[in-house]
């Protein structure tokens, strides 16, 4: 009480700074993933406080291992890999969208509008955008040329792209030995196993019987 007396602006001021720097958080965050977009995109390595080394260039992997210490970029972070875990793909496009939401908000705060006005602008757009997703979508056929052509799109942003060919036969064949007429795909009957003295190119798959 005694500081809004002395200086009304006092509390604002401590909204706007923090405003800034959650957005800075998300820009920052964008920053380290937008070169990891893509079938093209870079690979990056991690190296713990132990001094163990990972490579990957999935960004499900790195948001889990990186350590993320802002509570906004943590929640972007979280959002992020929730992304992965339904659909898993998805990650990094989510950041970065994410963070060019907020980079065009924070243009328009910085011109006097209330944030809450942006978030009701953007839940519209959300509505908007789902309307027209379900107004374009065509219906596709399950079959192996639609299978080998998103799980090659999705495996050549986490793997190099030999590998990514070697793993793409592999899980389509798998999936169309599992699949089943009218019933979801349960991928509980594929079981992944690991070989001793053997790399990643030698995966191959072994019909068992259901």
């Amino acid at each position: 009480m005694a500081i809004s007396l002395l200086n009304p602006k006092a509390e604002v001021a401590r909204a706007a700074q923090a405003l800034a720097i959650n957005i800075s958080a998300a820009k920052g965050i964008q920053d380290v993933m937008k070169s990891n977009l893509g079938p093209k995109g870079t690979v990056k390595m991690l190296v713990s406080g132990a001094g163990d080394i990972k490579i990957t260039k999935d960004g499900n992997v790195l948001l889990h291992e990186m350590q993320i210490q802002h509570p906004t970029a943590s929640l972007i972070a979280r959002a992020s890999t929730a992304q992965d875990d339904m659909t898993g793909d998805g990650t990094t496009s989510t950041v970065l969208l994410i963070g060019e939401l907020l980079k065009q908000a924070d243009i328009y705060v910085a011109e006097g509008l209330h944030p809450r006005i942006l978030t009701e602008g953007f839940d519209k757009a959300r509505e908007k955008a789902l309307e027209v997703l379900e107004k374009i979508k065509i219906p596709v056929e399950i079959n192996k040329e639609t299978l080998t052509d998103v799980c090659s799109t999705s495996l050549r942003t986490k793997v190099h792209p030999k590998l990514a060919d070697v793993l793409t036969d592999v899980c389509v064949d798998a999936i169309l030995s599992i699949k089943q007429d009218d019933k979801p795909v349960d991928l509980f009957m594929v079981e992944l196993m690991e070989m001793q003295h053997k790399t990643e190119t030698d995966t191959q798959l072994v019909k068992g019987i259901f």
